[in-house]
């Protein structure tokens, strides 16, 4: 359309928004004039740091599913159970529903995390634009649902409360409950440090 002209962003126009209140503001101030927070246009060293935690976290996934999550100990028989090894179990005793819940919570979503992350990073790094609509929807999906990957580690701690009864019968934490925690806590992070606003200055 002749005459048309391109909107300009706000870094072009040399605005920041407040990464806590939102507020939208000239950049040539250190911090936020309504809350007082650090003021920038992007997160600083965003794609080193996501992906420092997302290999981490690819790490420590390892570990989490071939040692186990679970030592239990019963009338003097003890029994390890990785995170595989329990949602069988759970399978085999016919708990379909929490089986598939432990499942999607502690592999499915973790793997999807990984998935999704690494290809926004790889797209910024190739300088592609692609769907950004759909891009940037998907990372929101993902970083929303990715604290329930900690449903397994609850599930253990609560266990470990309840079930002690001395020489009967105990549930004891096993290896992998530690770099389980750390593989989500570092997926996290490593959501949280990735900026979005990177993938539209690709367009």
């Amino acid at each position: 359309m002749a005459g048309h002209r391109q909107a300009l962003t706000a870094m072009q126009a040399g605005l920041a928004s407040c990464h806590v209140c939102g507020k939208l503001q000239s950049c040539t101030a250190d911090h936020c004039v309504r809350c007082g927070s650090r003021l920038y246009q992007r997160k600083p060293f965003s794609v080193q740091r996501s992906w420092a935690f997302l290999i981490t976290a690819l790490i420590l996934y390892l570990p989490a599913n071939l040692y186990p999550i679970m030592n239990t100990t019963s009338l003097g028989v003890k029994d390890e159970k990785t995170i595989i090894g329990g949602v069988i179990l759970l399978w085999s005793m016919k708990s379909y529903p929490v089986a598939v819940i432990i499942f999607t919570a502690s592999i499915v979503i973790p793997l999807l995390k990984f998935l999704v992350i690494s290809l926004l990073l790889f797209s910024i790094w190739k300088g592609h634009s692609g769907k950004l609509n759909q891009q940037t929807r998907l990372f929101r999906i993902i970083e929303y649902i990715g604290p329930w990957s900690m449903i397994d580690v609850f599930v253990v701690i609560l266990l470990v409360a309840l079930i002690q009864f001395g020489g009967i019968a105990t549930v004891l934490p096993g290896s992998a409950a530690m770099a389980f925690a750390g593989m989500v806590i570092t997926t996290m992070l490593s959501a949280i440090s990735f900026d979005t606003r990177l993938l539209w200055d690709s367009e």
